[in-house]
């Protein structure tokens, strides 16, 4: 099973409300579970007993970005008109593609459908996410080298 099967995976537990999913062959087994909003994945290689809960890591980031954003009512009003580029995944989010190359954008760059905005590392691989959208780069949401959850908001664009 590669990385796109364990993402489709994971979109489909997502999707389909159901609140865990095993998955079991001789050389690996993975549990997907959902809970209040976070999804714990467990992956136990056959010959070597290893547990990891990627999801548990992100709760203290998005606390500290609901917490700024909740007092300022008028600032929700202002942020519907953008469209969020979303994670795909669950994994570390990175803005440039090695520590000495710059970020691949920043605020105020304009980007076009498939321009790639970001990496985000899971599972020792760097997946390179691309915009879905056209416009330009009003907020960048998330920390560099921070973990990041499926479906989280990544960047605002203003599609205008």
């Amino acid at each position: 099973m590669d990385i796109k099967d364990i993402q489709n995976l994971i979109r489909f537990v997502a999707k389909a409300g159901v609140s865990e999913v095993k998955y079991k062959t001789k050389d690996f087994e993975i549990n997907i579970k959902t809970q209040s909003e976070t999804e714990g994945i467990t992956f136990v290689p056959q010959q070597h007993q290893v547990m990891a809960a990627p999801a548990q890591l992100p709760a203290a980031p998005q606390a500290q970005q609901a917490q700024p954003e909740a007092p300022a009512a008028g600032n929700a009003e202002d942020e519907s008109k953008y469209v969020a580029i979303k994670s795909p995944m669950i994994g570390t989010f990175y803005r440039k593609p090695s520590p000495d190359k710059p970020s691949f954008i920043n605020v105020g760059d304009d980007v076009k459908s498939g321009t790639v905005v970001c990496v985000i590392e899971a599972m020792k691989l760097f997946n390179q996410i691309e915009s879905e959208v056209s416009g330009k780069i009003v907020k960048i949401l998330v920390d560099d080298a921070s973990p990041v959850e499926y479906d989280q908001p990544l960047f605002l664009v203003d599609p205008s």
